[in-house]
């Protein structure tokens, strides 16, 4: 589990830094153009600590993956972060319309490749927090 949380962890430092990018690749100086400062500025310093979030776990699994697997604290922060995976996860499939992505090959593509993305890490941070046997 020590290695699964070292991948994950380089991963999840890469899904931080690409957040850089957000906004210009969905174009959100002119989408948000028309709404109030407070929402514009709401949903930049939102992505921000989402991006902050994904990149401290991600060091946290790159740095610390014995402690997370061989430690009572650490299986607890494992059990944190499988919740906070797993409710991605459903978000995936309920927080988005399917209108999104069905019938778009690149789109769907998208979708399938971090339904499963999300449901790794729910079930890695999960199997850690279950702790041996």
């Amino acid at each position: 589990m020590v290695t699964q949380l070292k991948v994950i962890g380089f991963f999840l430092v890469l899904l931080a830094l690409l957040h850089a990018g957000f906004a210009r690749y969905f174009g959100w100086r002119q989408e948000f153009a028309p709404v109030s400062l407070i929402n514009r500025q709401m949903m930049y310093v939102h992505t921000f600590f989402v991006a902050f979030t994904v990149l401290l776990m991600g060091l946290l699994c790159f740095t610390s993956a014995p402690e997370l697997v061989g430690t009572p604290l650490g299986r607890k922060v494992a059990l944190g972060c499988g919740i906070f995976w797993l409710a991605r996860l459903l978000v995936q499939f309920f927080g988005y319309s399917p209108q999104l992505w069905r019938g778009k090959r690149f789109e769907t593509i998208v979708h399938v490749v971090f339904a499963a993305g999300w449901t790794y890490l729910s079930a890695v941070f999960l199997l850690v927090a279950r702790g041996p046997g």
